[in-house]
């Protein structure tokens, strides 16, 4: 074959490379390493910024911030703040985002040539072989490669995204758990109180014949109870504490922050929300996560198709010497390719497209999944209200109103002072339990916020009750 009449391909190869290139452009490194677009959903769905630590300007920043958040008493939007910037998972999670973009700036690039050369020689005859290769599939696919990392990146961008909204409503229930702990030692600590004095005046009563012995012994079978409860909700103050130190990222001395001693106060009203199923799907980051593996799957189905027959394909221009050294060189260009005799690529097919249903299905479930999380956690947030609510309004008013009475009774002479302590301890017992409740519903809360946009962890709200339940559960026994 004449050499000089395959030059002209070899041309239209190196022009088809070019304007490959000149369609597809070069991806390149964005300043801020893809924060941007997780910052723009932090900003509109929580109302808080983003601090990548990559250097020790950053990191000197943030614990300026964090510092200076750590000074005065720190409020349930200080603390989602201060996990923010300083929860050093979260910080690992944003550097996905930099191995994410680096995969997608790879595929856009050229792929190095191949060069490879053979040399022999016989009594002054050689044989030598240069050839200079290039794989041209890999520049035809760089558009839908490029464009396939793009979308591995904007999903990562979206993951990324849902760690820092999932450690934001964590690092609030944490919060709350921790508050509603501190106010439950202290009301601990006055039945505690309450049952002491009313042992001690039993012991004494009973020292001077004045107090049967079953009397006595309830009396100090509930002193017992109440000095049992009160260590108990005191390792719950430690335990809950050093979750919210742990969620913050605080260590040595910060981990002394100065927590309220109250939760926040019940709203006037519940927010009334008749389309939240339509408004979780619209902004339910895990699913357009998925959305976006779908459609990448469905882009990677097509390339699979286009190259079923193909893998390698390598052009480039070869020089050959055979005879002496002094002969001039045979040139033209080699061309390499896979012949589809045994694997004609149809299980790459068939795995594109099983792999492409099954994030369809999966797609699906997500939302049918998103529809039912978002209802129970407005079920849940409207009950937890409506049972605060009825402490608030009832339950807590009555007890008083009873003491009230009691004490009036009991300067009346009417009654004895141990029927005055009972009525206390009841008294003491219900304001725990609107603690209690008024620390569900801000749980609720945030597990309705989160529903809204990614999938809530509700199990872990309810483990975290479950610790400071028990105490008051017993108290209320007695």
């Amino acid at each position: 074959m004449n050499m000089n009449t395959l030059r002209p391909t070899i041309g239209h190869w190196l022009i088809l490379t070019a304007a490959t290139l000149a369609l597809t452009g070069c991806a390149s490194f964005t300043p801020d390493g893809g924060l941007a677009s997780v910052e723009k959903n932090t900003k509109t769905l929580i109302n808080k910024d983003l601090k990548w630590a990559r250097n020790d300007a950053d990191r000197d920043a943030i614990a300026i911030r964090v510092a200076k958040l750590l000074q005065k008493q720190v409020t349930i939007e200080d603390a989602v703040e201060i996990a923010l910037l300083n929860n050093r998972g979260l910080q690992a999670s944003f550097f996905e985002l930099g191995i994410a973009e680096a995969d997608w700036v790879q595929a856009g690039r050229l792929p190095n040539p191949h060069f490879s050369m053979r040399r022999a020689n016989h009594n002054e005859e050689y044989a030598i072989e240069q050839t200079l290769t290039f794989n041209l599939l890999s520049v035809i696919t760089i558009p839908i490669a490029t464009e396939m990392e793009k979308r591995r990146f904007e999903q990562t961008q979206r993951a990324v995204a849902m760690e820092v909204l999932r450690l934001a409503a964590d690092a609030r229930k944490a919060y709350i758990v921790a508050v509603s702990a501190e106010e439950n030692v202290r009301y601990m600590g006055k039945v505690k109180t309450v049952a002491e004095s009313s042992a001690e005046l039993a012991r004494r009563m009973a020292s001077v014949g004045n107090w049967n012995k079953l009397s006595q012994a309830r009396e100090q079978s509930f002193y017992a109870d109440a000095a049992l409860n009160y260590a108990r909700a005191t390792q719950n103050q430690v335990s809950t504490r050093e979750k919210l130190t742990r969620m913050l990222g605080l260590w040595g001395n910060d981990i002394q922050l100065k927590l309220p001693e109250r939760l926040p106060d019940l709203p006037t009203a519940p927010d009334d929300l008749p389309d939240v199923e339509q408004i979780a799907l619209a902004q339910r980051l895990d699913v357009q996560a998925l959305l976006l593996g779908t459609e990448s799957l469905a882009k990677n189905m097509g390339l699979t198709k286009a190259t079923r027959f193909i893998n390698v394909l390598e052009i480039g221009p070869t020089r050959v010497l055979e005879g002496l050294r002094s002969d001039p060189y045979k040139k033209g260009f080699e061309v390499s390719l896979e012949i589809p005799i045994f694997d004609w690529g149809s299980a790459k097919v068939a795995k594109a497209e099983s792999l492409y249903m099954q994030s369809v299905n999966r797609l699906a479930e997500a939302a049918i999944n998103a529809r039912s999380e978002v209802r129970e956690a407005y079920h849940g947030y409207r009950i937890t209200y409506d049972i605060a609510k009825h402490y608030r309004d009832e339950v807590v008013p009555i007890r008083k109103r009873i003491a009230d009475e009691n004490l009036l009774r009991y300067n009346g002479m009417l009654i004895g002072v141990f029927e005055l302590l009972a009525d206390a301890r009841t008294q003491i017992a219900s304001v725990n339990g609107y603690i209690d409740a008024l620390r569900d519903f801000w749980l609720a809360k945030a597990d309705l916020d989160m529903a809204m946009i990614a999938k809530p962890n509700m199990s872990g709200a309810n483990a975290m009750v479950a610790g400071g339940s028990a105490s008051n559960d017993a108290a209320a026994a007695h």
